[in-house]
């Protein structure tokens, strides 16, 4: 009886056990199962805040590029309104040149008129009495009046001239002034692009500026000037200098157009001194360090490049320029040490010129 009852119990015991190992497997699943889902809805939600962060800086370099347009705006509006008023004033002094013309021919046809009325006059009264010595008296006296009137015709033909030609560089200074609006609009985009843009935009961009500044200038691409000219070396190597300008005398001068101004464009859209302050030491870093690079480049070396003793390093922007010498006016004196000469738009031409 007591076996029976130890067995019974026993098997109690086991039932219980097995049907708590099952509830505890089921539970453990369950557990897992949820931790499984968890795992899956912090991961939905980490993308998610990606998402947001991406959204966020999306939504602030919108806001900035719409900024920059309606500044933009603004800037195409004043040119516009000084455009109108040099055309108004064009205009103006046309009428006022034409009204100044219409004048000054009456005045010479009345001259003229009163010159013949005198003249006849004079001869009439002396019709009877005239002989040579009268009629050289005669003209003797009416010879100042003759050099009045010529002098007078001068000055008048002299003032057409110049109103002429006044008229003419009016003219051409307002059609210079539409090209000049519609350029800065194209190249505000493409400056604002290029800036942002990786180093072969920036280096595309500022061979465009360099090849417009010298067709401006007069030169010719493929007789005084060449772009992107592959050169073999004995090395089998390759180089492709932007520019290659060919001088007189035969020589050659070779400009590097490739110079990266990501740190200025930090410097100019950054309203914090600290920040301003750092990409200004970025942007002169960056000088020097396109200095060594183009140094180690050899380009005035180059065989079939009867070139100078050294390359201009052209910054396409001007004020980016002006503001590394200003930080660090030695820049000049360590390119010239590396064969390099610093170049911008206004002292390209100079330093070709004194070439």
């Amino acid at each position: 009886m007591d076996t029976s009852l130890l067995y019974a119990v026993i098997g109690a015991l086991s039932g219980v056990l097995v049907g708590g190992l099952a509830t505890w497997f089921s539970i453990a699943q369950k557990i897992t199962q949820k931790d499984q889902e968890l795992q899956q809805l912090n991961r939905q939600l980490a993308a998610s805040d990606e998402k947001n962060i991406h959204l966020a800086q999306w939504k602030e370099e919108y806001e900035r590029l719409d900024q920059e347009l309606r500044t933009q705006r603004d800037i195409n509006r004043e040119q516009e309104a000084e455009l109108r008023e040099v055309i108004t004033r064009f205009e103006q002094n046309q009428l006022a040149n034409e009204e100044k013309q219409r004048i000054l021919q009456n005045s010479e046809q009345r001259l003229t008129a009163q010159f013949e009325n005198l003249a006849n006059r004079i001869f009439e009264q002396n019709e009877r009495r005239a002989s040579e010595q009268q009629q050289k008296s005669l003209l003797a006296m009416l010879s100042p009046f003759r050099e009045q009137l010529e002098g007078f015709r001068q000055q008048v033909q002299q003032s057409f001239g110049e109103e002429a030609k006044e008229r003419h560089t009016l003219a051409y200074e307002i059609r210079q002034l539409q090209q000049l609006n519609n350029q800065m609009t194209k190249e505000a985009v493409n400056l604002t692009r290029a800036l942002k843009g990786d180093n072969k935009i920036q280096g595309n961009w500022g061979e465009t500026i360099l090849t417009r500044i010298l067709e401006v200038s007069g030169l010719r691409e493929g007789s005084e000037f060449e772009t992107q000219v592959s050169i073999n070396t004995s090395y089998n190597s390759r180089y492709q200098p932007d520019v290659i300008i060919h001088l007189p005398e035969g020589k050659d001068v070779v400009v590097d157009a490739k110079m990266s101004l990501v740190s200025y464009e930090h410097y100019f859209n950054s309203e914090d001194p600290h920040e301003q302050q750092q990409a200004l030491k970025n942007h002169v870093a960056s000088i020097r360090n396109h200095m060594r690079m183009l140094s180690r480049k050899d380009y005035h070396q180059l065989p079939g490049i009867r070139s100078l003793d050294y390359v201009l390093m052209f910054i396409p922007i001007e004020p980016a320029y002006l503001l590394a010498l200003k930080e660090a006016p030695e820049l000049l004196d360590e390119g010239i040490k590396q064969n390099i000469m610093l170049v911008c738009p206004s002292t390209l031409l100079v330093a070709v010129e004194n070439d």
